[in-house]
């Protein structure tokens, strides 16, 4: 039988964090992470990152580290029944005094009734929970599961970065002569910091049986270098000129900067999501129907995804565009802000105040308050120490 061929990545995957290149803010001496393995404690994680930034392998770190059994579940294949398996599973080896980390990948695709089953086993001990998240968990993950988990961002790795693991992963196949400096760099460049693209790039201009150059690798990866990270600084100026562009009213600028963002593989949700914050800052209530617009397109984006969601996307950039713009909502906001700051505890006034007990009535609660639009009471309705 021939013998099953191990991926790059695969190969070079680390076993322990001092192998682990990036994360250095979780990875520290006295970060969560290290602190986790030294002190063989396992807590719930969501690990929170772009694609080939180390959740997967930081995961089976920890559960090698803490001798617990590691048990893996694709939320994209899995039901009720894998799940319920698990559990099963986990309470065996309770019995046997040996825990059980189960790593959920693409944790934010199972439903809320799947996220919920989870809850009670996390929370008796049963299983340690380690999900893992290309999305924000705070829209993606139910809020008891969030508050039973630490959220761990990891972030996409540098360029640097990219470029030490593809030289170790050279060095240990002993082929670093094969591969010009140029064209590692180039490798990196077009990694956009996902270590796993590195090195499925590499091993296929590898396979070329060649002297690796920018060439060869540009010839096999059929693709430019972006100019565009989504980490870096043209990542910001793309998307203050698409925001900025929308502001001024102008459609061609506007979609242009759109476009250049969809063709660098911006996650569309952080799109809408700006398109949503915009309608409100930048339109409110010159066009109270742009909120409603920028939130069905989020929404749309969610269901539908790209490529087809690209229409709700340009759709509604052009309307935020060609609105009338208002800063009211933004100019109140600020000030209403500002008071609440200089007057953070400023008694409510009793004659606005609830009045559930006949106690309260006596004492002036709701006193002389009538049940009826537009009606504005003889005080107001603000502290005395703000209305004087």
């Amino acid at each position: 039988m021939e013998q099953r061929r191990v991926p790059l990545a695969e190969q070079m995957r680390p076993t322990t964090l001092s192998e682990v290149i990036g994360q250095s803010h979780l990875l520290g001496d006295a970060e969560i992470l290290h602190k986790i393995v030294e002190n063989k404690e396992p807590v719930s994680l969501i690990l929170w990152g772009p694609p080939g930034t180390g959740k997967t392998t930081l995961a089976r770190i920890i559960a090698n580290e803490v001798n617990a059994e590691f048990i893996e579940l694709s939320a994209v294949t899995s039901g009720k029944k894998d799940v319920e398996r698990v559990i099963s599973h986990a309470r065996q080896n309770w019995n046997l005094q040996l825990r059980t980390i189960l790593f959920v990948d693409e944790i934010h695709r199972f439903n809320k009734a799947q996220q919920d089953a989870f809850l009670p086993h996390v929370e008796s001990g049963l299983i340690t929970l380690i999900g893992a998240t290309t999305e924000n968990p705070s829209f993606e993950v139910i809020t008891p599961l969030l508050s039973r988990t630490r959220v761990l961002v990891l972030q996409p790795l540098s360029k640097s970065e990219i470029t030490a693991i593809i030289k170790r992963a050279l060095k240990n196949i002993n082929k670093l002569k094969r591969v010009t400096p140029k064209a590692i760099d180039y490798l990196a460049e077009l990694s956009g910091g996902d270590a796993r693209v590195a090195l499925g790039n590499l091993e296929l201009v590898l396979s070329f049986g060649e002297k690796v150059t920018p060439e060869t690798v540009k010839a096999a990866a059929q693709k430019k270098v972006p100019g565009y990270d989504k980490k870096g600084d043209m990542h910001y100026d793309v998307v203050s000129a698409f925001i900025k562009s929308m502001r001024g009213s102008d459609e061609r600028a506007t979609l242009y900067y759109l476009s250049r963002m969809i063709d660098a593989g911006e996650d569309p949700k952080f799109i809408a999501r700006r398109m949503v914050v915009f309608a409100s800052e930048d339109i409110g209530l010159a066009g109270n129907g742009a909120l409603s617009l920028a939130v069905a397109t989020f929404q749309a984006v969610e269901r539908v995804g790209l490529p087809e969601a690209s229409y709700n996307l340009y759709h509604c950039a052009t309307a935020l565009a060609r609105s009338e713009k208002s800063r009211e909502i933004t100019d109140m906001m600020q000030a209403a802000k500002q008071l609440a700051s200089q007057y953070p505890d400023s008694p409510v006034p009793l004659h606005v105040r609830n009045a559930p007990t006949q106690l309260m009535k006596d004492l002036g609660y709701n006193k002389d308050y009538k049940w009826q639009a537009d009606f504005i009471p003889e005080r107001g309705f603000l502290p005395s120490d703000i209305a004087k």
